[in-house]
């Protein structure tokens, strides 16, 4: 979650709805709806105030990664105006620098705008827009407007659509990207020191067919990369940007060249190739884009559910569960049992995962919630896909360094448990039969022996023969291990 960022309490929201003069600790501004009182010290307007006073609902400001884009885009526009002689170069040069050092994280206290708002986030382009008019003014020799100057050629309509993108962007490339690599590479290398290890298999969470830790662990990292490609490729058309289109898609009020001009600055200064959308209006409009990427980010959750719960299963016990694995201890389990150790690390993943699923769900509603010519979810689709991406971006790392990177396998308790497996009677078929396989299976299981014992009794096979055919390792191997005759499959 976005850390909460300190808005005026309730009296002073009653304070600043008063005319006629500023009450103590706050000034007066007006808007086109007329005046109002602004805390002294706020940066902000009076649009900004509106929108603080109308929404007191979750406490939860636009995140960090939000307003870094959002700056971002009104330094490139403000360079663009510029270049286009629509803006005074020295006016230009200052809410370009404003912007950048809002971007840099300086003035976070100054976005108080509650996440649910207006479905267009017009306040908090509004909220940019006046801070970065205020600190331009006071750096520069220009009297800076928010609409006239800093909005010049966007409308949030645009511009909130357009932060959406350039920040969920950014946030995959520089931190969600980097994080699942890590993931990734952290359990292929645990893949290859394990690869000869051999265990137990399971289906229906029965005993199955043998395989290595490696192959298992191999599984998941398959899974991590195929994720991984699934994101890069969502990121192709959420890097097309809508900026240009100003209030509906047709670009009135800005230059021709404005979203393209835009896009390249921002690949600049971002290290994310962006491009000018060819039809502003579907950006608008539709947030397809944002709900594509939300979709493969609850794929990951997905995939990365299934390996914390494999963690979980192995490392049950240590006595009366699988007991395959030791998780590294981090802290004690419980309040009540002394020496209860639990497997916290992937526990919390496996929270985090159902939390991105359910933001997707949120996303996909807030995604169909256009109508004509523009979404009205917009705040919310980027609060809940930037949560995701971080939560994730995070929960990795731990993940691959606090649990799969020191985990060790219980050798000796894992060899007992697949000698006693009758499954392994499998690789018999083809030799003495399915029927006869299952027959040695079922007494192995009833009397409680190894199967290789119960196969030397009913198979007519000798025990060379058995013990080839029913080694561990080599089923792991897969094919047909059997010398050919006896019985169907």
């Amino acid at each position: 979650m976005a850390s909460k960022r300190k808005t005026p309490a309730r009296g002073e929201r009653a304070a600043s709805a008063k005319t006629g003069g500023a009450a103590a600790g706050f000034r007066v501004e007006h808007d086109s709806m007329g005046e109002l009182n602004v805390p002294a010290e706020a940066l902000w307007g009076a649009q900004t105030q509106r929108a603080v006073q109308n929404f007191p609902i979750s406490g939860q400001p636009m995140p960090r990664e939000f307003i870094r884009a959002l700056a971002l885009i009104k330094a490139a526009a403000a360079q663009a105006n510029g270049g286009f002689g629509l803006l005074d170069p020295g006016a230009a040069q200052a809410i370009a620098q404003a912007a950048r050092e809002v971007a840099d994280g300086g003035f976070d206290a100054q976005f108080p705008i509650d996440v649910y708002q207006t479905g267009s986030g017009t306040s908090s382009n509004m909220n940019a827009n006046e801070v970065i008019a205020t600190l331009a003014t006071r750096a520069g020799k220009h009297k800076i407007h928010p609409n006239d100057h800093v909005n010049l050629g966007q409308s949030s309509n645009d511009t909130i659509p357009t932060a959406i993108r350039v920040s969920a962007a950014l946030a995959v490339h520089e931190t969600l990207l980097p994080a699942l690599k890590h993931l990734r590479k952290t359990i292929e290398r645990r893949a290859k020191e394990l690869n000869k290890t051999v265990k137990t298999g399971r289906t229906h969470l029965m005993d199955a067919m043998p395989l290595t830790f490696g192959q298992e662990f191999g599984a998941w990292a398959a899974q991590l990369y195929s994720a991984q490609e699934r994101i890069e490729d969502a990121l192709k058309r959420l890097r097309r940007l809508p900026i240009g289109g100003t209030a509906i898609g047709t670009g009135i009020n800005a230059d021709p060249r404005f979203g393209k001009v835009v896009a390249k600055a921002l690949s600049a200064v971002g290290g994310v190739r962006f491009e000018s959308a060819a039809d502003k209006f579907e950006g608008l409009a539709a947030q397809d884009d944002a709900v594509e990427l939300s979709g493969q980010l609850s794929a990951l959750a997905v995939a990365l559910t299934k390996i914390a719960n494999d963690l979980r299963w192995m490392n049950s016990g240590p006595l009366a569960g699988l007991g395959e694995i030791e998780l590294p201890a981090l802290q004690p389990g419980s309040s009540i049992m002394p020496g209860k150790v639990n497997p916290v690390i992937p526990e919390a993943m496996a929270m985090v995962c159902a939390q991105v699923i359910g933001h997707h769900t949120a996303i996909t509603v807030a995604g169909q919630s256009g109508n004509f010519q523009l979404n009205v979810m917009l705040p919310l689709i980027a609060y809940d896909l930037l949560d995701s991406i971080r939560l994730l971006a995070r929960a990795m790392p731990l993940l691959a360094d606090s649990a799969i990177a020191g985990l060790k396998v219980r050798e000796a308790h894992v060899r007992e448990a697949l000698d006693r497996n009758p499954i392994l009677v499998t690789a018999l078929n083809p030799i003495i039969g399915y029927e006869k396989a299952a027959a040695i299976a079922k007494r192995a299981y009833k009397e409680g022996r190894p199967v290789l014992e119960i196969a030397l009794e009913d198979s007519g096979l000798s025990e060379k023969q058995l013990r080839k055919l029913l080694d561990p390792a080599a089923l792991t191997r897969g094919g047909i291990h059997a010398g050919g005759g006896g019985g169907g499959g």
